[in-house]
């Protein structure tokens, strides 16, 4: 059985994501209690009880999501292991430790000081993102280069017929109305705080480029498909590039589950809070059987379905 781990990025987050699994599992308790220790908070009380405020907090949000996911994912392990992994946005943390090329520890730090810096390189109610629904990419592309207003640029190219832009706020919301114009089904802005993954975050990357330089990174015990190109990689070098290209780049997600599935892969597990990544790729290949782990529930589910496949 060849199977991919994908695992959730930001968005994902709720209030009680990985309660069930702490009282089920102890190796989900151990995950909870190591980022509380690390990081010098709850991260138990905040995940499973808010308050929501807190936890939508970029630089909260990020460490908390990792924990959330890498307890699943040493509940699952166990049972099943993959033989490539990949993550969306944030969730290439989360992938990087379970492809062994990150200590959970030194993960926990990195994401909180990327949420940091994320948020310092656009000023609140400077950015925005948005949602279009119902284009083509190419179409998505033109109304960006057609924007007057200021700098907009696709962002997230997450499936066909949806596309996150980001950029300047007024810039932005031209977008959305050139769109809506274009036909797109529907074109809302994001309830974020930061415009991810576009020449905005230059500066949040060249941070993340510095602080990269005091983590041990070691050689990938399997291939890990990037974000900012799509790509196999197998060394740290090419990682640790696409970490920082990956922070000011569009992130290629439907690219990336192309390349996989091209791979010869059996199924998809998303190993995480949510099941946004499963809505995903249902939508590029609704032939490939995905499921996602979040609770002992689906856990089991995972499991059980998993074993049936021929």
């Amino acid at each position: 059985m060849r199977l991919a781990f994908l695992f959730p990025g930001q968005g994902s987050q709720y209030v009680g994501m990985g309660k069930s699994l702490c009282d089920e599992f102890a190796e989900a308790e151990h995950v909870f209690q190591e980022a509380s220790d690390c990081l010098g908070y709850d991260v138990k009380k905040l995940c499973f009880e808010g308050p929501k405020e807190e936890l939508d907090r970029t630089f909260r949000t990020q460490p908390c999501i990792l924990t959330s996911s890498i307890a699943a994912l040493r509940c699952l392990e166990e049972n099943v292991r993959p033989v490539v992994v990949a993550g969306h946005s944030l969730g290439e943390y989360s992938a990087l430790v379970a492809a062994g090329v990150l200590k959970f520890r030194d993960t926990l730090k990195l994401t909180e000081m990327r949420g940091r810096f994320m948020q310092d390189a656009v000023p609140e109610g400077k950015g925005l993102m948005a949602a279009i629904l119902g284009l083509e990419r190419e179409r998505v592309d033109y109304i960006c280069l057609s924007v007057t207003r200021g700098y907009v640029a696709p962002a997230n190219y997450n499936c066909p017929g949806q596309i996150v832009i980001a950029g300047e706020k007024d810039a932005v919301e031209e977008a959305i109305v050139l769109a809506k114009e274009a036909g797109a089904r529907r074109a809302i802005p994001l309830a974020v705080s930061v415009p991810s993954h576009c020449t905005l975050m230059v500066d949040a990357s060249n941070r993340l480029a510095d602080a990269l330089k005091d983590i041990e990174f070691r050689e990938p015990s399997l291939p890990v498909v990037n974000n900012a190109d799509a790509m196999f990689l197998n060394t740290t070098d090419s990682i640790m590039v696409s970490l920082v290209k990956q922070l000011d780049s569009p992130l290629l997600w439907e690219d990336s589950i192309t390349a996989i599935i091209d791979s010869g892969i059996d199924a998809f597990i998303e190993i995480g809070p949510g099941k946004i990544l499963t809505g995903l790729l249902r939508r590029i290949d609704s032939k490939v059987p995905c499921f996602n782990v979040e609770d002992p529930g689906s856990l089991s589910k995972a499991l059980e379905a998993i074993n049936k496949i021929p």
